[in-house]
């Protein structure tokens, strides 16, 4: 179903495929996702197909990656021939200077900063072709950005399939539409839920008439990419737009690195339309997702996001979100990972490759500190303070670190795979030990209950709705977009 729905049979009508059209369909996806080339359904396969990706099939992307190689070595005659390549199969547009209107977004995320990220969005494109953007604010427009919810009348291929799977797609011009997932958790930080940055941008190229580049650096990778220091824009994104629209008119291209698109500003509690509805302060954190999650010695819950946090009550109250700088100065926004320490009493908190210790509100000497130095690893997914090591836990990836709260060092034989917490899925975005004595992992809006005893997950499902103690009690409210 996969390899149909994506374009990598020759012939997309419903039939009994044989072997050999299998194997080189799978040989076909293998060698646009960089896996080795077997024609074998195997394991890491099966997983690449599961991935998060852009809902555009990728029919003809190894030819025209091989088109555009043959031209930078063959000169004009095949850049003529992929011209008209391109104009064939994804069109283009005959003018220079285009529309865009953002028809909707998820109201979690401020109008304006959805229109900083949607412009440095198009403004990747026309830094380095000779395109023109200019967002209308109502009315028609070349190019539609909308977000949606399942089945939205564009083909059942295309309806949405919640949270991962198909983010988005686009359409060729002149249709000049692109259409965003509304259940998935958007965000414009980097390194948290869905960085609507990268989608936007890639699925903007679809709407200029590129196709899928099986080249793994490039934007416009089926597989979207994420943001590092390195530019945005690879050599084969840069060359496919440019052979549809051209150099800049004045000047020269223009890369910017993606460092400088991490952020969109913090998120701020005054809503779009510039008012405080009731209740969503509270329900804010319960549709998105969040930073890092903590508990203290009161059985108190600490939930971290963008420049805010909420504390949560033992009985599930939730105050108002409180501006990180008012109980823990210095501290930066968007934290990577969070934990209270039952052996010392101490907040520790971790951003990148450096790391903080609080005393209640006082930052302690000598913090922050570079930990990536002592062997911690940068941008933690989650920390937790486990009893039965009575040691602090931080979890990366397939692995997990077991540190000394003194010193700060990983422990001798650590790391280990996460394999030792039968259950535990990599990527974890928080954990804590809850008074109710298992551990809690989460996951965007999934939850795990680790039990200590038997050291293996012993249910799952949906914080938000399933744990009264996260403070949703008004999940359900306030779900449509604006």
């Amino acid at each position: 179903i996969f390899l149909e729905k994506y374009g990598y049979f020759e012939e997309p009508a419903p039939r009994i495929h044989s072997p050999a059209q299998f194997r080189a369909a799978v040989r076909e996806f293998q060698w646009v996702t960089h896996l080795p080339v077997s024609g074998v359904l195997d394991a890491s396969t099966v997983h690449q197909m599961s991935l998060p990706r852009c809902g555009v099939n990728d029919a003809e992307s190894h030819t025209a990656w091989a088109e555009r190689v043959r031209a930078v070595f063959s000169g004009r005659r095949a850049e003529a021939r992929r011209r008209r390549r391109y104009a064939q199969q994804g069109g283009k547009w005959y003018k220079r200077h285009l529309s865009y209107r953002i028809v909707n977004w998820p109201w979690y995320l401020p109008q304006h900063q959805v229109q900083l990220a949607v412009k440095a969005a198009f403004e990747l494109w026309s830094n380095v072709s000779s395109l023109v953007f200019w967002e209308a604010q109502d009315g028609p427009a070349d190019i539609r950005l909308t977000f949606f919810h399942g089945d939205h009348n564009d083909g059942l291929g295309n309806a949405f399939d919640g949270p991962g799977g198909a983010l988005a797609h686009a359409f060729f011009p002149r249709r000049g539409e692109a259409h965003f997932d509304s259940d998935e958790r958007w965000s414009l930080q980097s390194g948290k839920g869905r960085n609507l940055f990268i989608v936007a941008a890639h699925e903007i190229g679809h709407t200029l008439g590129l196709e899928h580049s099986p080249v793994k650096s490039a934007l416009m990778s089926p597989y979207y990419k994420k943001l590092s220091k390195d530019f945005v824009l690879s050599w084969d994104d840069i060359l496919a737009v440019q052979n549809l629209y051209g150099k800049p008119s004045k000047g020269s291209a223009v890369q910017l690195p993606g460092k400088v698109f991490a952020h969109f500003q913090d998120w701020s509690h005054t809503f779009p339309g510039g008012t405080q509805q009731q209740g969503r302060h509270v329900s804010y954190y319960c549709h998105s997702f969040f930073d890092a999650i903590t508990v203290d010695a009161d059985h108190n819950l600490y939930i971290f996001k963008g420049n805010h946090y909420w504390l949560v009550s033992k009985r599930g109250n939730a105050t108002e979100p409180q501006p990180l700088q008012t109980r823990w100065a210095g501290l930066p926004a968007g934290i990577d990972a969070a934990t209270w320490s039952e052996a010392d009493g101490k907040f520790y908190f971790f951003k990148g490759g450096r790391c903080w210790r609080y005393k209640g509100s006082t930052l302690e000497a000598g913090f922050p500190q570079k930990c990536s130095a002592s062997n911690l690893p940068r941008h933690p997914n989650a920390a937790l303070y486990f009893q039965q090591l009575h040691h602090l836990v931080l979890f990366k990836g397939p692995k997990y670190y077991v540190v000394s709260e003194e010193t700060l060092q990983v422990e001798p034989y650590y790391p280990r795979s996460l394999r030792d917490w039968n259950g535990v899925p990599a990527e974890v975005n928080g954990a804590l030990t809850h008074h109710d004595g298992f551990v809690y992992f989460f996951q965007d809006d999934q939850y795990w209950k680790f039990d200590q005893g038997k050291l293996q997950v012993v249910v799952t499902g949906k914080w938000a709705t399933q744990l009264p103690w996260m403070g949703c009690w008004d999940v359900n409210s306030s779900r449509t977009l604006l």
